[in-house]
């Protein structure tokens, strides 16, 4: 660890409170994050079922890395484990490998997220239902209803549902938003425009087709949450998907602060060869690519026809569609204290080339004078080239990556299954009702992306 800077050890989301000026220096902003906690409850009657567990999961690994106080999940974990998410063979060996903490009961004061579930009884405090059905996935007051008549549960609404429980509860701790844990918060990943996302979508289909073959650009907040997802998704045969992973970066301690599948055993390691390593325990073919994504790569024909792009540099994405890939589906996270809960997702091509929707950046946020930096550099722990590269990091928080990732790997899935692309879904998750679309205008009904089949629901 000591081999790291400052820059690559700090906490990505603690650094909200630096930035913002929550906190006057990193051992209070640490301290701020270690006071919040969170519970997860799961009944007997869902706990066996693969998309509650998918669900649990998802949650508990994305609170870990939020709630540093600890998480804790109660209900009787002592079950095998029913999705490929993890190799442990229960999961309670599952929980306690994401870092969550198996309890009988969720202690007093402490904010709670049901998995599934029926209504509860109205209580005081913080109390939300995860919950999902067909394509829709959200998160709701524990109190409140919500219908299931689909007679299906698509594989990654699950995880949309974790992640937003999991953002509700983080702008709960954070006590800035009020009406956090009060409101219904969701969407439908077959028709994310849909504002009325409790009202079923007569005409989503259950999975039958699934993507074949993916390159995967940026392994880092983003990417990890694409592999992820696929691990969600139910193949039939998983050596028959082949996924190129390209990244030149190496795993350090702030990458686990925002990236779901990274842990402190993986630091120091190419996020490459950590990835594929995990892919392919998962069933996965995977071949690796250690090089900066530019306009000097060239496809060719054997490699996959569309690529994940999770990038956060726009001298990399104005290369998107120069590059020979049929499709393309990009998701920008914000980075400042003030929009990193927000995203933006286009496919390319487009109306717009890449060169023009990523044109040169903008100045960020100018947070080198807030009072946590200028101590830094008053009791000498950085000098002033070292507080300059602290504060012009990212501030980023797991649930808006794995947000992002369901949306664009949804894209491709919508695809295979006759529904409609996005060239542009523009979300904050503080007021996910607010989201804009714009329908993609390129035709794609001749384009083969490479499919194999899943497992029937």
């Amino acid at each position: 660890m000591s081999a790291f800077n400052p820059a690559d050890t700090l906490h990505r989301l603690v650094k909200q409170a630096l930035d913002s000026g929550a906190a006057t220096s990193v051992a209070d902003a640490e301290a701020l994050f270690r006071g919040y906690r969170l519970g997860f409850a799961i009944d007997g009657e869902d706990v066996d079922d693969p998309s509650h567990q998918a669900a649990l999961l998802t949650g508990v690994a994305l609170a870990r890395r939020v709630f540093l106080g600890g998480v804790t999940v109660a209900g009787p974990l002592d079950r095998p484990l029913r999705v490929h998410i993890s190799s442990a063979e229960t999961l309670q060996g599952a929980v306690e490998r994401l870092g969550g903490h198996g309890v009988q009961k969720i202690a007093d004061g402490v904010p709670t997220i049901f998995v599934g579930g029926t209504a509860r009884k109205r209580e005081q405090g913080f109390r939300l239902r995860a919950v999902f059905s067909g394509w829709r996935g959200g998160a709701i007051p524990a109190h409140a209803e919500f219908q299931r008549p689909e007679r299906f549960t698509m594989a990654l609404s699950p995880m949309l549902a974790a992640s937003l429980a999991v953002s509700e509860a983080f702008f709960h701790v954070q006590g800035k938003t009020p009406i956090a844990g009060k409101r219904p918060v969701g969407f439908s990943l077959w028709r994310p425009g849909q504002i009325d996302w409790f009202d079923p979508d007569a005409d989503a289909p259950p999975l039958r087709y699934l993507p074949s073959s993916l390159w995967l650009i940026g392994l880092g907040h983003l990417g990890q949450a694409y592999l992820w997802a696929l691990g969600l998704l139910p193949y039939l045969e998983p050596r028959d998907v082949r996924l190129i992973l390209q990244d030149i970066d190496i795993i350090t301690p702030s990458t686990e602060s925002t990236s779901i599948l990274s842990d402190t055993a993986l630091i120091g390691l190419m996020k490459t060869r950590a990835m594929a390593a995990w892919a392919e325990s998962r069933g996965f073919t995977t071949a690796i690519y250690e090089r900066p994504f530019d306009d000097m790569f060239t496809r060719t024909e054997n490699d996959p026809a569309v690529a994940l792009c999770g990038l956060d540099n726009a001298l990399g994405r104005r290369a998107l569609d120069k590059v020979g890939f049929p499709l393309v589906i990009e998701a920008g996270l914000g980075r400042g204290y003030r929009d990193f809960r927000t995203m933006r997702l286009h496919t390319l091509p487009g109306t717009r080339p890449a060169d023009e929707i990523w044109k040169p950046a903008e100045a960020a946020d100018d947070v080198i004078d807030r009072p946590a930096y200028k101590k830094l550099l008053k009791d000498g722990d950085l000098d002033k080239c070292g507080v300059t590269l602290l504060a012009g990091k990212a501030v980023g928080a797991p649930f808006v990556g794995a947000v992002a990732a369901g949306l664009a790997i949804s894209e491709v899935l919508r695809l295979l299954h006759g529904g409609m692309l996005h060239q542009l879904i523009d979300l904050d998750l503080q007021s996910c009702e607010q989201r804009t679309l714009v329908l993609q205008t390129q035709h794609f009904d001749s384009f083969n992306p490479g499919y194999v089949g899943a497992v029937p629901p």
